[in-house]
């Protein structure tokens, strides 16, 4: 079985300055599946480095001029401690071959080459790479992608998206997910990866809207070295990164008409062909798509037909903040949580400051609730802090002649009623159980009685 394709802009560097032997050796490695780059200098080397941080491999010619093998190595390892270097020596120089793994070399090759040797040495080196790239991205995924369990809400609405975001993830499905922006969607992609079976697999967002139009098919697609000025190496791009894992295409509306077609040959084929290669090959990514304008929009504008069919098997549209306020009040004592554990002090909300917010429409929505909770927090060293409305009102712009968020059930929205409300979900959501419904609430159980008995509301 031939080794798996690097996932990294240059997977194998090659130096040695003899041009011919290091064509030779450069074929027989892209022949093995590997991406492979050649630099006939240490200078050279060192500058290909500098472009591709983190290659998997060098393969450096102990003897050449100007800078020997052994100094290169060290250059290398200064600047990537891990990148393991392998010597290439003639018989002769074993010995020195020696000194250069006590140097922190990983092996050697002994020239002229035997060809299984260097497939089975660069076959085994590359798969200890892949491995710490897999447990390295199996840590970023336990830092960075949340769970579905973790989605701080009480409203009915966001129980809806929970509940169908987690069948979703129990399938192969591509998922569009439609919702004003700050509402969440990169959050909510993340957590879906995590609760699939690609969760051991990377998760590669994607802008749509950032990419330029001449550069959106090699970034997505990838690009071989010359395919264009300033193409200087191959590049797999972005369903190549993902392979086995997710990709997430944020304001996937805004990708040009041109990549929409080839985007639809992934999805149909698992196929990808890179910017100036004849070759094709095959990919097995996930597909998660997001976009803040209408489904409308989407399906008749923004992207063609079968691809808007295609992407869109699954669509959860993703509430507002004004549509669910009973959430405002959980997702903000979540906020004052987070920030009093980042400032290292107590900081809390007034109930003037939670009605002022209440009356304030979020065009941002929850992102823009976490950066004005955060903005008040950090402009005073207060401790225990109260942000009250006061210290809102100033970030607040045009929040007196802005429309509040309307009504609960026909009756004018109150701090009262909604403080009633979100008790009422929490305990439905909970079952009954007044210890997990305290903590949906982001408050303790005794509150959550005082509460009850002041609201005469049970279960």
């Amino acid at each position: 079985m031939k080794p798996t394709v690097p996932t990294r802009c240059c997977g194998i560097l090659v130096v040695d300055d003899d041009a011919e032997l290091a064509s030779a050796l450069q074929e027989f490695l892209q022949r093995e599946g590997y991406a492979v780059e050649v630099a006939l200098s240490a200078a050279e080397a060192l500058a290909l480095q500098e472009r591709h941080r983190r290659l998997a491999l060098a393969l450096v010619d102990m003897i050449m001029p100007v800078t020997g093998g052994l100094e290169l190595l060290e250059q290398l390892h200064r600047r990537d401690p891990d990148l393991a270097v392998v010597i290439m020596t003639g018989f002769g120089m074993i010995e020195t071959a020696v000194e250069a793994i006590k140097r922190g070399a990983e092996d050697y090759l002994t020239k002229p080459f035997d060809y299984e040797a260097v497939r089975k040495k660069v076959g085994r080196l590359m798969e200890v790479f892949e491995l710490r790239e897999r447990v390295a991205q199996l840590e970023a995924n336990l830092a960075c992608c949340p769970s579905l369990e973790s989605f701080i809400y009480v409203s009915a609405p966001v129980q809806r998206v929970v509940d169908r975001a987690r069948a979703a993830a129990s399938t192969d499905a591509s998922v569009l997910l439609v919702g004003e922006t700050g509402t969440g969607k990169e959050m909510l992609a993340r957590a879906i990866h995590a609760a699939s079976r690609r969760s051991r697999g990377p998760f590669a967002p994607i802008n749509c809207g950032a990419l330029p139009r001449e550069l959106a098919e090699s970034e997505l697609f990838g690009v071989r070295r010359g395919a264009f000025t300033g193409a200087y190496t191959d590049a797999p791009g972005l369903f190549v990164t993902a392979h086995g894992g997710t990709v997430f295409l944020d304001e996937i509306g805004e990708m040009p008409k041109e990549t929409q077609v080839k985007f639809l040959r992934v999805l149909q084929e698992g196929e990808i062909r890179p910017v100036g290669s004849p070759k094709i090959r095959q990919v097995d990514v996930r597909v998660v798509s997001a976009s803040n304008r209408p489904l409308a929009e989407l399906r008749t504008e923004r992207l063609r037909e079968d691809l808007y069919y295609r992407i869109a098997a699954v669509v959860i549209e993703v509430p507002p903040l004004r549509e669910r306020p009973e959430d405002l009040l959980v997702l903000a004592r979540h906020f004052t949580v987070l920030l009093s554990h980042r400032y290292s002090r107590e900081i809390a909300l007034s109930r003037p400051a939670l009605e002022l917010l209440l009356g304030h429409p979020f065009p941002g929505n929850v992102r823009e609730l976490g950066h004005l909770l955060e903005g008040a927090a950090a402009v005073s060293q207060d401790d225990p802090q109260v942000i009250g409305d006061k210290d809102l009102r100033p970030l607040l712009q045009q929040a007196c002649a802005a429309p509040g968020p309307g009504t609960l059930a026909g009756q004018p929205l109150s701090m009262e009623a909604l403080e009633r409300f979100a008790i009422q979900q929490a305990l439905r959501l909970s079952e009954g159980n007044r210890t997990k419904a305290a903590s949906l609430l982001g408050i303790s159980r005794d509150t959550l009685y005082r509460k009850l008995r002041q609201f005469g509301t049970t279960p």
